[in-house]
């Protein structure tokens, strides 16, 4: 039986009629996003058709997840709301802060023991708020929501970008920052400006070595890391019920990668058998009374081009299998052109580590396509070239997939199995096979590739692929090898070919699994005590922020002009930092110290204006921000894509930055900047970054008239006197100015409650 079926069974009840009247309003049939959205309002029953791309719309999601790293801000934030419980079923997950090194066993034994603090924590904060509390080992965040609460027409956000991978069950899932997931277990309104609309139409069948992953892999390569910003994509055709449940769930996974808000499928026989097989048959029970309306309407898919803002369109018999990279997700190539592009751009052949897993791509079904070319290397005799590490995406899958030997093949092959957790795909890896900053390429699927991600190193090249691919690839040790084409020399001398792989939908004996690891809550936790370490250099109580008074934007200084791609990875790293996301303090000491600065190249090495001394990053903004200075940030296209970490907004908030302008925002970014009382602001004119210098003040002239669809003037002071007045756009509605004058958008929640 499912969790929350009644909640589910009244989702359906409410949306026929929900989604009848929209049909009626809006004037014309409704894809499936259109569906779930107009049948999530917060008003209830729809009353006005909506503009894409324009109107802020309230929604009232269905339930929550939130990741241990994102989790402890987010419920460091609701415990200032003054609510006794969740006002919407929460789950928190464990899986962010479990480092990859030995194996499963001996490292999940050290995170117990090096996370006890923040373990706790969290489990204390659940159990007193009514949240489900996932233990450290039970799996990766996206996995476990889409064995156990993921369901068809649902809505849900969670605290991680890739909450979206619960569009595979035909949710609309949407990744969102701590503030935003604060106000929903508030029980208030969640703001979405109503998304535009990319169709995706799927004809044919994928076949051989081609997977479901080089369906994003395209699609990536097509939009671009933000082509799909303030956009939900949807998939459908025949070729979109030709794939698996898991297979849909990794395409929207790493639809995150091209900025859309999320991915989505309709509901099909695919996700029916996914739901028995884990044991909720009565949420397709349920979802088979209502299943019209858990899909576009007819006329949508007949005539896409018609109801989408974007038509894109790939023949799965024809797709070809890629591997994306290395640096960015949307550099797509097809495997067999993959050879000339590494020895023209200098990038090493040699591959180290084939790396299986993460929230992408680990599904029984993906462990199954790997584990048949596993299985070949050894009945072929061939020595793999490269290591391996394998990461299961749930105690459910691991032990299920030791059951049926799929784990033997892998450690038959010498790989190392870790923890059913996220491990390398967040940098959660202790690398010993490399020493300083040695150039090297790694192959993985997971789904982002960023620099200095998996291990630190900003020299490691590190390219996307399916899980089969992978394991392929680190076989022959060769970036270069298509295993389509080329053959490898085994142990006996002979020439020897890899077949296709194989997968397994769903285990044909059925999942199994001895402890879940699941804690239901307290259903009164009033009597809990949730503790903080006054002394704790990982967890830390939080203040409010002090608004932002407009004199205080009279004379602002120049932190840092960020140069290229700057994500949220750039802003706030992962890796190591982990162990501080609990401690605003401490983790604000790597604040942008991964940017590059566009003056001199270099990263975490900028000018301090009071001084004229060059430094870190964070040492500098500590100087303006006991001198009493706000201080701005100036970026590039997309800035803050990537994870859907506050940290990267508040960390600056924290520290005194009060204005971000770039060229464009990624979506998640911009809105915790909003929550957080920041100004997220763009240049009118994309050229005005080049007028910006190093030792420039900044003076918001009218920003006293702030207001919904007015630009805001900015005169910049040279270092010589001279000075260059430009024109900055926003989006905030009349909402989020409140937010911006309050201080926060938790501060609004506190004035709210106390009234």
């Amino acid at each position: 039986m499912a969790f929350d079926i009644d909640m589910i069974k009244q989702v359906y009840a409410n949306m026929t009629e929900r989604v009848d009247k929209a049909r009626e309003i809006v004037g014309k049939p409704l894809t499936l996003s259109e569906k779930i959205l107009y049948s999530h309002l917060w008003d209830g029953n729809p009353s006005k058709a909506f503009t894409r791309g324009k109107d802020y719309v309230d929604f009232a999601p269905d339930r929550i997840a939130c990741q241990d790293a994102t989790a402890q801000m987010a419920l460091l934030q609701f415990m200032q709301a003054g609510k006794p419980k969740v006002a919407v079923p929460t789950t928190v997950h464990c899986d962010h802060l479990i480092q990859a090194k030995s194996g499963a066993t001996a490292d999940l034994k050290v995170a117990n023991t090096t996370s006890a603090e923040v373990f706790n924590f969290l489990e204390s904060v659940s159990n007193k708020y009514g949240i489900g509390f996932w233990k450290p080992g039970a799996g990766i965040i996206h996995q476990v929501v889409l064995e156990n609460y993921a369901f068809p027409g649902g809505m849900m956000i969670g605290t991680d970008s890739h909450t979206v991978n619960a569009g595979g069950l035909g949710m609309v899932a949407i990744g969102v920052g701590g503030a935003d997931a604060v106000d929903v277990m508030a029980g208030m309104a969640w703001e979405l400006k109503f998304p535009k609309l990319i169709g995706v139409k799927l004809t044919g069948s994928i076949s051989g070595w081609t997977s479901a992953k080089d369906v994003i892999l395209k699609v990536a390569g097509i939009l671009t890391v933000k082509g799909g910003t303030g956009a939900i994509i949807e998939y459908f055709g025949e070729g979109a019920k030709n794939l698996s449940c898991t297979g849909k769930g990794t395409i929207c996974n790493m639809g995150a990668e091209v900025g859309a808000t999320t991915s989505t499928f309709g509901y099909d026989e695919s996700m029916e058998r996914y739901l028995r097989a884990t044991d909720r048959n009565d949420v397709a029970d349920a979802a088979n009374e209502v299943k019209d309306y858990l899909t576009a309407d007819a006329e949508v898919y007949a005539n896409p081009e018609k109801y989408f803002d974007e038509i894109i369109e790939i023949d799965l018999s024809t797709l070809r299998p890629h591997l994306n990279g290395p640096f960015t997700p949307d550099l797509a190539t097809p495997v067999g052109e993959l050879g000339d592009k590494a020895k023209t751009n200098g990038w090493p052949l040699k591959v180290d580590w084939g790396l299986i897993g993460s929230c992408t791509n680990s599904s029984y079904e993906d462990l199954t396509r790997a584990a048949s070319i596993a299985q070949q290397a050894v009945d072929k005799k061939i020595k793999p070239k490269s290591d391996f590490g394998i990461n299961p995406g749930s105690e459910q899958i691991r032990y299920t997939a030791e059951r049926d030997g799929l784990l033997d093949i892998f450690e038959n092959l010498g790989a190392t199995v870790f923890t059913n957790a996220c491990g390398p795909c967040i940098g959660q890896w202790d690398r010993s096979d490399l020493k300083g900053e040695e150039k090297n390429t790694i192959v993985h699927s997971f789904n982002r590739n960023f620099s200095k991600r998996a291990d630190g190193n900003p020299n490691t090249h590190a390219f996307v692929g399916s899980p089969e691919m992978v394991a392929a690839i680190a076989i022959s040790g060769r970036l270069d090898f298509d295993p389509m084409n080329d053959t490898l020399i085994n142990e006996d001398g002979q020439e020897v070919k890899l077949d296709e792989p194989l997968g397994i939908e769903l285990p044909t004996k059925g999942f199994e699994v001895e402890d879940a690891g699941y804690l239901a809550p307290m259903e009164d936790g009033s009597g809990v005590e949730v503790k903080v370490n006054s002394e704790s250099e990982r967890l830390q109580l939080l203040e409010p922020f002090v608004p932002i008074q407009p004199e205080n934007l009279q004379g602002a200084k120049l932190l840092i002009k960020a140069f290229g791609k700057c994500t949220t990875d750039h802003i706030s790293m992962a890796g190591p930092w982990l162990r501080f996301r609990g401690h605003l303090d401490n983790i604000a000491n790597n604040t942008l110290i991964g940017a590059v600065n566009a003056f001199n190249k270099k990263t975490n090495f900028v000018k301090n204006q009071l001084t004229g001394e060059y430094m870190g990053v964070p040492d500098a903004q500590r100087a303006y921000k006991a001198a009493g200075i706000k201080t701005v940030v100036v970026g590039d296209h997309n800035y803050g894509e990537g994870s859907s970490r506050e940290h990267a907004a508040m960390q600056p908030r924290h520290l005194g930055v009060a204005v971000v302008i770039v060229k464009s925002f990624a979506r998640i970014h911009e809105t915790n900047l909003k929550k957080q009382g920041m100004l997220g602001l763009t240049f009118a004119n994309e050229s005005d970054y080049d007028l910006i210098q190093e030792d420039d003040t900044f003076n918001f002239v009218d920003i006293k008239d702030f207001a919904p669809e007015k630009q805001i003037t900015l005169e910049l002071v040279h270092a010589d006197g001279s000075k260059d007045t430009i024109m900055l756009n926003h989006t905030y509605n009349q909402s989020q100015i409140d937010w911006f004058k309050e201080g926060s958008a938790l501060n609004v929640i506190k004035r709210e409650n106390a009234a």
